[in-house]
């Protein structure tokens, strides 16, 4: 008979079967805890993860062009192009025309979006700290190599 797992009432068991010994299980829950936790911690900015992310990238990238932004975060182009919309609508980010390619734009953070980055990075510090709590130096360290074996092709 499978495990049983207990849930935060301790009067409902439910069975899960094999879901507890899948990779692809155990990363979801990770990504579900994760994600509430970011969520708490820059909830009053309206930041998601994936707009920390494009934001950490457009900065490390001044002028960095929009089809370079969707490659780099792994989205297609019409999602980066609603994404940049929202960051620009916030007066975040702003679109120039590339260099020698006036079709393409070169994205760079305004003035306020490197502020708030500012400010977003140090609660994005602190959120990772309490994901790693329970975990040393060294299995950070293993943890981040281990999860960069899956799909290789995607780093």
């Amino acid at each position: 008979m499978p495990p049983k797992t207990k849930l935060r009432d301790p009067a409902a068991e439910i069975t899960f079967g094999a879901l507890p010994d899948l990779i692809g299980y155990q990363l979801r829950l990770a990504q579900i805890a994760i994600f509430r936790d970011f969520a708490q911690t820059l909830g009053s900015y309206e930041i998601s993860p994936g707009l920390f992310g494009a934001l950490v990238i457009i900065e490390a990238n001044p002028g960095l062009k929009q089809t370079e932004l969707a490659r780099a975060t792994r989205l297609d182009r019409s999602t980066v192009v609603s994404l940049v919309d929202n960051l620009e609508r916030r007066a975040l980010v702003e679109r120039r025309s590339a260099a020698g390619d006036r079709r393409s734009n070169a994205l760079q953070l305004t003035p306020a979006g490197k502020a708030l980055l500012k400010k977003l990075q140090r609660l994005v510090a602190e959120h990772e700290q309490r994901l790693a709590a329970n975990l040393s130096a060294k299995e950070q360290l293993t943890l981040v190599k281990l999860l960069e074996k899956i799909f290789p092709e995607y780093r």
